[in-house]
């Protein structure tokens, strides 16, 4: 079940062994169990800064107009062929003192490897590609840049692609993306189309749902139960004795379920009055702002649940500009412990979600699966790729809610 925390305000085979050793590969920890083409279709490689070059794909030549190939790199470096071409693409097998000669070699040369004919060669493309809902939310950042810099650690790269929120756009990105035959599929959520889960399954390459749980993954998923957030919050409040309650959530999938959570559980605790206002995504703290003075010309609450901090903030901002004192008058809860959440005035009572947790359980996930790291010790059995990891979730106690 999910946990009340109480925080105070902001206060390679032949190998030459003096070349080439395997490095220690660090796994991160597993996460626990539920604690209680069209416009836009654009697609972004994205990686964290490297000093290898290999994901640019320009073409170098030498001074003669030739263009630089991977022997003029090993002469340069002094080192076989075979000991640049891992150092490039198996760095974990190759010295650290040899891989950084051969990077330095790299830039000496101009050299940019042919990640084409690589793929072509091994059958992978060292792509994984990425589908999310926005980019305007915060609450995927943290999720997002765990898991580029832990694939691009292990000579990963990125592909980003939007979705909108829309299952018939995620569906046109991925028909897309798999044209260019990536290693690996993460998806946000759980609603897709029967054409996208098809596609998925047919592509025989590993996928991952993630920041959701679901009975039935397309393969792996890692995530929590959007159902008991919203469960655990409405009890929560309860508890603490309020009875009135607005709700302001936008209309993405995850969201609504959280919030039509929280009001059925409300209900079932006889309360006296519950209230939803929908608004279009994305979140902003404008729309925050606007749902409360939404919820305001039908009634009066005691408290307001937010689908995300980002409404939350803007709740409590139109509760300021009326002179609605927070939590005196009016308690209010967002949803995912965003970094300004605890130095908002009041403190924002939240739910707190390991997004950096989630990214790098999918990169520990998706390299296990491409044979780069050993198996996490909650992967399910080699001959079964379907798993459901559930990271859970915490409730923090701030300023902005109280004990009636």
């Amino acid at each position: 079940m999910a946990r009340a925390r109480q925080e105070g305000a902001p206060a390679f085979d032949g190998r030459d062994s003096n070349e080439m050793a395997p490095k220690e590969l660090k796994t991160p920890r597993g996460t626990g169990k539920a604690r209680q083409a069209k416009r836009g279709d654009a697609l972004t490689v994205a990686s964290a800064p490297t000093p290898s070059a290999t994901s640019m794909p320009m073409l170098a030549a030498t001074e003669s107009g030739e263009q630089v190939t991977l022997i003029d790199v090993a002469r340069v470096a002094g080192v076989a062929p075979m000991t640049v071409s891992r150092a490039l693409n198996r760095p974990e097998l190759v010295r650290d003192a040899t891989q950084q000669k051969v990077l330095a070699a790299v830039r000496a040369t101009g050299y940019v490897p042919n990640l084409l004919a690589g793929s072509l060669a091994s059958n992978r493309s060292r792509l994984v590609a990425v589908l999310l809902p926005t980019i305007a939310s915060a609450v995927f950042a943290d999720t997002v840049q765990a898991l580029i810099a832990r694939l691009h650690a292990a000579n990963y790269q990125t592909l980003l692609g939007l979705t909108e929120y829309a299952a018939h756009r995620e569906e046109a990105l991925l028909e897309a993306i798999l044209g260019r035959r990536p290693d690996g599929v993460v998806l946000a959520g759980t609603d897709h189309t029967a054409l996208t889960i098809a596609r998925l399954k047919q592509a025989r390459i590993p996928v991952v749902e993630m920041w959701d749980l679901n009975a039935n993954p397309i393969d792996t998923i890692i995530g929590f139960s959007h159902e008991a957030v919203g469960i655990a919050v409405a009890r929560h409040l309860f508890q603490k004795g309020y009875r009135r309650f607005g709700i302001v959530s936008v209309d993405d999938p995850r969201g609504l379920r959280r919030s039509r959570s929280a009001m059925a559980e409300l209900q079932s605790l006889a309360s006296d009055h519950v209230a939803m206002e929908i608004l279009a995504a994305p979140a902003t703290m404008g729309l925050g702002r606007e749902g409360l003075r939404r919820l305001l010309d039908r009634g009066n609450y005691d408290a307001v649940l937010c689908s995300s901090d980002t409404l939350a903030a803007g709740v409590l901002a139109e509760a300021a500009s009326r002179g609605i004192a927070v939590p005196v008058h009016l308690g209010v809860m967002g949803f995912g412990d965003l970094s300004a959440a605890a130095h908002l005035y009041p403190s924002l009572s939240t739910v707190r979600v390991d997004g950096r947790g989630i990214g790098e359980r999918v990169a520990t996930t998706l390299l296990h699966r491409f044979g780069v790291l050993p198996a996490p010790a909650d992967c399910a059995p080699a001959d079964d790729h379907r798993n459901t990891i559930d990271t859970g979730f915490d409730i923090i106690d701030r300023d902005s809610t109280r004990v009636l």
